[in-house]
């Protein structure tokens, strides 16, 4: 039984080792980025996809705000008959 686990705790410990990949690091890059005085917002330093999001987000942001403004507006006016 010993031996067994033993084997286990050398196998698992071999398997995590060997796994790990070398990354490069890169947020020295990143920091120069966005530290970067361009006169752009934070938000949209990160390129064509950060403004993608961010125009997605103002659109469901205006759309959810007038879907609110219509159901309160429908909630507030009778209904006729």
């Amino acid at each position: 039984m010993y031996r067994q686990f033993l084997a286990l705790r050398h196998v698992s410990r071999r398997m995590i080792s060997s796994s790990a990949r070398r990354m490069e690091n890169k947020v020295p890059e990143k920091q120069k980025l966005f530290q970067e005085d361009n006169g752009m917002p934070v938000h949209l330093k990160g390129g064509t996809k950060d403004a993608l999001m961010y125009r997605a987000t103002m659109a469901l942001t205006v759309m959810g705000a007038g879907f609110v403004v219509y159901e309160l507006f429908s909630a507030a006016v009778p209904k006729k008959n």
